[in-house]
């Protein structure tokens, strides 16, 4: 049996890990209880009723959470002339065109977020080996295929997330840092559950949200309860 140790002991006193919170009193705790020296990330994982294999049960996504990820998030453009100017300006990390697919090819560039213009999808099609795979291929229902580069730079940049079904049905993010407070940890996870709420796919029958918890990084994983979920 793995040995707990003394930081986890006191991060669960009198905690009951079966018991089933509010999202308020799931949080609260959270924040209470963080006795680390670094700022924790606050995370949520939701396990969904659904199959991703199947087209019409994906959960695919983007929300914007109200107080950001506190996470900095590095952006690069493919746009030329105007446009690049204008992904520059709005605090794109890299832009650029097939100089920058080189770079990209060569696994020179780390990045989180990649976004285009529709005529620049010849360019980046050719990235699908590398960007499909880590999630990072530019998609227009994502809002990563647009003309209005600096808005999308703006979103990336200021706390938009991007959420997707893995093979179990599991959706989870980032929705923050302790450091927020409780208040706005709140804020962002109600979002977060919004965003996915809405996000129901036609394929799915029954019961859409099986399970939620909320955890910080080095803190316990909290059930919380669906009773105010329309689902």
């Amino acid at each position: 049996m793995a040995k707990i140790s003394k930081r986890m002991k006191s991060a669960t006193e009198g905690l009951n890990r079966e018991a089933v919170h509010t999202i308020a009193d799931a949080v609260d705790h959270l924040v209470k209880n963080s006795k680390v020296k670094f700022d924790e990330t606050v995370e949520i994982a939701m396990n969904l009723n659904v199959d991703p294999r199947h087209a019409d049960q994906m959960v695919r996504g983007v929300v914007n959470l109200p107080n950001g990820t506190g996470k900095s998030v590095k952006v690069v453009v493919f746009a030329r002339d105007a446009k690049a100017e204008e992904a520059k300006k709005a605090g794109a990390d890299l832009v650029g065109a097939e100089d920058l697919a080189e770079q990209i090819k060569k696994g020179e560039v780390d990045f989180d977020r990649c976004i285009a213009t529709p005529d620049m999808m010849a360019v980046v099609g050719q990235l699908g080996k590398v960007l499909g795979p880590k999630g990072l291929m530019p998609n227009p229902k994502l809002g990563t295929v647009t003309m209005d580069v600096a808005k999308a730079v703006a979103d990336s940049k200021g706390g938009q997330v991007e959420f997707r079904a893995e093979k179990a049905g599991v959706v989870h993010s980032g929705v923050g840092k302790i450091s927020f407070g409780a208040d706005k940890l709140k804020e962002n996870v109600n979002a977060f559950i919004s965003a996915i709420m809405k996000a129901k796919p036609t394929g799915a029958k029954g019961k859409y949200v099986e399970s939620i918890a909320i955890t910080s990084t080095m803190g316990p994983g909290l059930k919380v309860e669906l009773s105010d979920l329309a689902q």
